[in-house]
């Protein structure tokens, strides 16, 4: 669990603003496809920026802000041109009142300044950071042949801010940031212990990006295709003046020619073939992730409820050993392409380059801003938009609660595949609800996660409505609340379950129901069948109770599936915290797929045939959550 704040002085409100200063050079000098010699002959370029005034760059060294990315800093750098457009652009849009993330608010994301540490900040750099953007191996126009955060790629990062701490603008000390991958990269290099390194910036990043992206619930995810292919493609559009410039032409054409499609192929091939090693987490996999206890510097992770790395925010803050306000989580409501829209209004926490520059003023240049003193938990609450701070997550206020799955018909579900219900006592009557086949539903909320949030722009059915989806699904929905409760920490979906074929895939999503129907989701998990083996040490109980299962998802504890025997599943729901109001109703959706969230290949799709969920009074079936009355 995560540690108490332990600073003395009085804590600050969510929507404090942290003073960074005025501007201390009015003019930026940049440098770009800069090479970068690494130990094994492959050179990586970056892009440099340099504050300065009307004399040229400063004279002084200053500290650096190190971006590790795949994606083209040449196209990044082209977007900088664009920010501030694009930031004026959402202020004109404006957001909605955040009770939910509407498509007014994807429109309203530049406004909260995401796109400066998207590529290099320049309100920090203005204010005496040098900032830089590295093309990792075999991306953008770096050299070499692109494995994502495999051992060489780590040690790339170390190599690289060696030479970064070498240079004369640089007076050694230096902090690493990103968003995605980068921020997956800063971490992992935070965990290498770099000399140097006085603080993180870390925006969307994943305790296990296999496991929460790549493999989610045990299938692949076709997002990753379409992630590998556009990396793939953009590593062909190199900056040619760069690479003339820099003497390093041959050696780019003939290690892409050497590696044209990398990791493409290989995940085609995890795909399509039967029980490919890859498919399953082993000791590849476990080589590209970061070393969260073995951080020491003070780190801030931003989070979302509705992206794809929503399940370990919480479980990479609890694993870094320190306190004190030295490391922070802040969560808010929105998707992957939307992180900090609504930032920057007077009830929400301040633009995210504001804390970002804040962050390293704390502890890259020991500015005592007060920021130490925010959270360490702040979460923007689904359901009333009210940003919160917690000193631990979920709420100790909120104690463990169970719904049990029954057969009753609800009435409140007439759209859905089959109409079920929640109770708070076990089912008396045993019964098979079998699940749905028919068409895939495209306008989901799985889409919209897919999308990154982009899908919302078109209407409520692919963020806050999943009626349309649970056409195709079993829906179990609750008698309405009698009071206002909150939901906080990850949930259990305990299944017994029973298939025709060998295999199974359950899709699992939870909803707040509206008066007026509208079933808005707040979180979601996923298993395949045979995958359902648990980790129990890495699985988290409360008062014996299982709460949050981790699945192994190796070849190795792949669990035999018998055609017509009940067995039972344990599905890890990810954390979240809801308000569920006087008069609505809390849902459970389970489907068996959730294209294009999840995908079922085609050898797997052979293996699973009829799928239903078993009442049995003898072994039941529920939900389990912590909850409390909200305040």
């Amino acid at each position: 669990m995560a540690q108490p704040l332990t600073t003395p002085a009085a804590t600050v409100p969510p929507n404090h603003r942290f003073d960074i200063g005025p501007v201390q050079y009015p003019k930026l000098f940049g440098a770009t496809t800069v090479p970068i010699p690494m130990s094994d002959g492959a050179i990586l370029t970056a892009d440099i920026l340099r504050p300065g005034d009307g004399s040229g760059p400063a004279r002084a060294p200053l500290p650096a802000i190190i971006n590790f990315t795949p994606y083209n800093k040449m196209l990044n750098r082209h977007g900088m041109r664009w920010n501030d457009t694009l930031r004026a652009f959402g202020h004109r849009v404006g957001s909605s009142d955040r009770r939910r993330f509407t498509a007014r608010d994807v429109l309203h994301t530049p406004a909260g300044g995401i796109l400066e540490p998207f590529v290099i900040n320049r309100t920090a750099v203005r204010r005496g950071y040098v900032g830089l953007m590295i093309d990792v191996r075999g991306t953008g126009t770096s050299t070499g042949s692109w494995d994502f955060f495999q051992p060489r790629e780590q040690q790339d990062y170390l190599e690289a801010i060696a030479w970064v701490r070498e240079q004369p603008w640089c007076n050694g000390e230096f902090a690493v940031t990103g968003i995605s991958y980068g921020a997956i990269a800063a971490l992992i290099t935070a965990g290498l212990r770099p000399e140097g390194l006085r603080a993180v910036f870390a925006i969307e990043a994943g305790e296990d990006p296999m496991r929460e992206l790549g493999l989610t619930g045990g299938v692949p995810m076709p997002g990753m295709l379409l992630w590998m292919l556009a990396v793939t493609g953009s590593k062909w559009l190199p900056s040619v003046p760069g690479l003339l410039r820099a003497g390093m032409t041959g050696q780019f054409l003939r290690d892409r020619i050497a590696d044209p499609a990398g990791w493409v192929r290989h995940a085609i091939e995890i795909g399509l073939t039967e029980r490919h090693p890859d498919s399953f987490l082993n000791p590849m996999w476990a080589g590209k992730l970061a070393r969260f206890e073995d951080i020491t510097a003070p780190t801030w992770i931003h989070g979302r409820w509705h992206d794809v790395y929503n399940r370990s925010n919480f479980r990479m803050f609890d694993r870094i050993p320190l306190s004190g306000g030295a490391k922070q989580v802040v969560v808010d409501d929105s998707y992957h392409l939307t992180v900090g829209s609504g930032l920057g209004a007077p009830d929400s926490p301040q633009a995210i380059d504001e804390l970002q520059c804040a962050w390293f003023d704390r502890w890259v240049k020991d500015i005592d801003n007060g920021i130490d003193r925010y959270g360490p938990v702040t979460v923007r609450r689904q359901g009333d938009g009210r940003w919160l701070r917690h000193s631990v997550f979920p709420d100790p206020a909120a104690t463990r609660q169970r719904l049990y799955l029954n057969a009753e018909i609800t009435g409140a579900a007439a759209h859905a595949g089959t109409d079920a219900g929640l109770s708070s006592a076990p089912t008396e009557l045993g019964s098979r609800l079998p699940l749905p086949t028919g068409r895939i539903r495209l306008a989901s909320n799985n889409t919209g996660v897919m999308s990154m949030g982009v899908t919302l722009l078109f209407g409520r059915r692919f963020g806050t409505d999943d009626r349309h989806a649970e056409a195709g699904a079993v829906t179990f929905t609750s008698a309405p609340f009698t009071t206002d409760t909150v939901l906080s920490g990850p949930m259990n979906l305990h299944l017994n379950v029973e298939v025709e074929g060998v295999d199974a895939f359950w899709s699992v999503t939870v909803c707040d129901v509206e008066p007026g129907g509208a079933s808005v989701p707040l979180t979601r998990g996923a298993l395949l069948s045979s995958l359902r083996a648990i980790d129990a040490a890495g699985s988290e109980y409360v008062d014996g109770e299982l709460l949050f299962p981790l699945h192994t998802l190796t070849a190795e504890s792949a669990l035999p599936v018998t055609p017509g025997v009940p067995f039972v599943v344990d599905i890890e729901i990810n954390p979240t915290e809801a308000l569920v109001r006087a008069g609505h109703r809390l849902r459970v959706a389970v489907s068996r797929s959730s294209f294009p969230r999840h995908l079922i290949p085609p050898w797997l799709r052979r293996t699973i045939t009829g799928q239903a969920i078993v009442l049995d009074p003898e072994q039941p079936s529920y939900l389990t959550f912590r909850a409390a009355p909200a305040d």
